[in-house]
């Protein structure tokens, strides 16, 4: 029993013993020198003006499939390369498809020649008709004949065109001049109906795809000027809107607005993200998305939080529900206010209770 009590009494002064070392080493933390940080407030939070957010995406460009299924024999472009409307890009592998256009022909070959036929024995029967020479019976049955004729060497035609017009899906062209922006498929390989093979657009050209609330998309107008800001670049270009949605079913109660971009010297690329403002001063209730940028967060498993600044003027990281990507920044959902400030870096290593200023 001694021996028991003796045990209890080790163990709780062992353990007040690490907790007073911990309390002290997170005094000599706090202690320590204070690590210089860079904070920022989300962006948007300061917006007066309804802000959305938005990919540029050229006017005029396609994804270029087949119908047809089969290996791809030549690909005669590459990324990058210019291409004129009509030119010949990729050749499929269409053997099956000649085989059944020269059967095409030869049943027009001889539909014509059973129509030429009957149409003699038409002719000539309808001359005894008119002679009294031979039957209304007779008469009827050449008719029927002559009429079959036709009709076999009609559908014989019309087998050849849609024959034809599937060498289109074989033989893929430039639907108009462009670039092509990527390439989907290598020669050898087998191209699937509905697959896509090339991407191409068109340059010079753009617009813009942002989301806006259904808060706020009363406000917004078919032929209202906007500014285009697109931060990987630095610069503002005009546009103006030249759609507004009126369903947001499949957008999550979001309204799709397209804003055509004016003609600029700068160096804007498909695919770049933007933020389009609109002259309409936001709501006091709207809420705004809140994003910080991907270069802080912090990953630790498949937890993702930021670092924020106590009221002690020490590091507290904070974990975040994220949503999603647009660019170089990250959406949060939960976890962060729109007017609390967060580290985007940092001269040290930080971490939970360290000094920072």
């Amino acid at each position: 029993m001694k021996k028991t009590i003796y045990t209890i009494a080790i163990l709780s002064l062992g353990l007040f013993a690490t907790s007073c070392g911990g309390d002290e080493k997170k005094q000599e933390a706090k202690k320590g020198p204070a690590v210089a940080v860079r904070v920022e407030t989300p962006s948007g939070a300061d917006e007066h003006f309804l802000t959305a957010s938005g990919k540029i995406e050229a006017v005029n460009s396609a994804n270029l499939s087949t119908r047809m299924m089969g290996y791809i024999q030549d690909i005669r472009v590459k990324v990058g390369d210019k291409v004129k409307k009509g030119e010949l890009l990729i050749s499929i592998n269409n053997s099956d498809l000649q085989a059944k256009r020269a059967q095409v022909n030869a049943g027009i070959t001889e539909a014509e020649a059973a129509y030429n036929n009957a149409q003699k024995d038409y002719g000539r029967f309808k001359a005894l008709y008119e002679e009294e020479s031979a039957s209304q019976k007779e008469m009827d049955d050449q008719t029927a004949r002559f009429e079959m004729a036709k009709a076999r060497l009609e559908a014989a035609k019309q087998m050849r065109n849609e024959v034809e017009s599937q060498f289109a899906y074989v033989n893929i062209r430039a639907p108009f001049s462009g670039v092509i922006t990527n390439k989907f498929a290598e020669e050898g390989t087998m191209a699937n109906p509905g697959q896509p093979l090339l991407a191409m657009e068109s340059p010079g050209k753009f617009e813009v795809m942002a989301r806006v609330p259904e808060s706020e998309i009363s406000g917004i107008e078919t032929g209202t000027d906007v500014d285009v800001i697109v931060k990987s670049i630095d610069q503002t270009i005009p546009g103006t809107v030249t759609e507004v949605s009126t369903s947001a079913r499949n957008t999550g109660g979001q309204y799709m607005v397209k804003v055509a971009l004016e003609e600029t010297d700068a160096k804007i690329l498909s695919g770049m993200y933007a933020s389009v403002r609109f002259p309409i001063e936001k709501k006091a209730e709207t809420t705004q998305a809140v994003m910080v940028p991907k270069e802080a967060i912090i990953t630790r498993g498949d937890l993702q939080g930021i670092y924020t600044v106590s009221a002690q003027n020490t590091a507290m990281l904070r974990w975040l529900r994220l949503g999603r990507t647009y660019g170089d920044k990250v959406e949060v959902l939960s976890g962060l206010n729109a007017d609390e400030s967060y580290i985007v870096s940092a001269d040290g290593k930080l971490f939970n209770g360290a000094k920072v200023k």
